[in-house]
């Protein structure tokens, strides 16, 4: 078991834009994706990218059956999503409530396509591509954005509903937020 270091925002490596992964099937990539499981797991989280852990690479892993930090959020596939494109499959934005592992204690509404298509790759280089919409599609583009140096805090519309994640939600348990 391999748990990373998760970066913090204010962090300059996670504004950078990541770069795409040209080879599949290696050791290394291996290895990095088992890490970044090991430490969703480990910090509760429903998501992790490569940039977190200080990977300039453009991969990202999601998934979970039941969320700590989400509990009334439906399952979503535990999946590994490599050079990823995304594409709104309508105009139909929601707000909802996000946190995330590199900006701990805090959560935010922040707007996101409702509905959206998922292209890209997996670890051995075969094609992914899903039609997903809600919860799913949230984590999807929160994951994304890290690839694009984006935390969610820059999303935000409105400031008046960011906030620690200890007064908005009493009970929930604060120790992980992606």
């Amino acid at each position: 078991m391999s748990v990373r270091e998760i970066l913090k925002m204010g962090d300059p490596r996670l504004l950078r834009q990541a770069e795409p992964v040209t080879a599949f099937g290696t050791p290394e990539l291996e290895q990095l994706i088992r890490d970044l499981f090991d430490t969703m797991h480990a910090a509760n989280g429903a998501g992790l990218a490569a940039p977190q852990i200080g990977v300039n690479s453009q991969v990202v892993i999601f998934g979970f059956r039941q969320s700590q930090r989400y509990p009334d959020a439906p399952p979503v596939p535990e999946t590994v999503l490599i050079n990823p494109v995304l594409t709104p499959l309508s105009e139909d934005k929601e707000e909802d409530w996000e946190g995330c592992l590199s900006v701990p204690g805090l959560r935010g509404m922040v707007p996101r396509w409702t509905r959206l298509r998922y292209e890209g790759f997996d670890q051995h280089g075969s094609r992914i591509s899903r039609d997903v919409e809600g919860f799913h599609a949230r984590v999807v583009q929160h994951e994304c954005d890290h690839l694009a140096g984006i935390l969610y805090p820059m999303r935000i519309t409105d400031f008046s509903r960011f906030g620690f994640t200890e007064i908005l939600f009493p009970g929930l348990d604060a120790g992980s937020d992606d």
